[in-house]
């Protein structure tokens, strides 16, 4: 049996490799050190620029394989790019927006961080990750529901 462009597992492999690099790069990086985080966020004579220069990395690689992907006429293993179309901004991002940031400012903790540092087995990592994804799913019920 062949497999299609839209067979799940070359798409799933693709997924777990990539959300690997990017964890290995937030290991590396340090990102998964709140101090690191709360370095960056408080703005004192500690400040602590590392956060920035990892996201400027970030975005650097983002720009040069977007422009990559752009040339395309679809992705390697499914049928269509999924980019967003939307340009506004409206009541609801910035409500998330606002949240995300309260959130992530007042544990240091952000999701990507959050996730691979789940393996430290750190008591206030695991309440983060947990309550985060009780509040995620809880969302998508509430937004059903309405």
């Amino acid at each position: 049996m062949s497999e299609t462009k839209t067979s799940k597992v070359p798409a799933a492999a693709s997924a777990f490799i990539t959300g690997l690099i990017f964890a290995i790069g937030l290991g590396i990086s340090g990102m998964t050190d709140t101090t690191k985080v709360l370095g960056f966020l408080t703005l004192n004579s500690e400040w602590n620029p590392a956060l920035m220069l990892v996201m400027g990395g970030a975005i650097a690689v983002h720009a040069v394989f977007y422009q990559i992907a752009k040339r395309r006429s679809s992705p390697l293993f499914t049928d269509a790019f999924h980019i967003p179309t939307r340009t506004d901004i409206d009541r609801r991002l910035l409500i998330g927006a606002l949240l995300f940031g309260l959130g992530w400012g007042i544990g240091g903790i952000c999701p990507g961080p959050g996730f691979v540092s789940i393996f430290s087995g750190s008591i206030e990592v695991l309440v983060f990750v947990g309550t985060m994804v009780v509040g995620a799913f809880g969302w998508q019920q509430i937004q059903r529901r309405l």
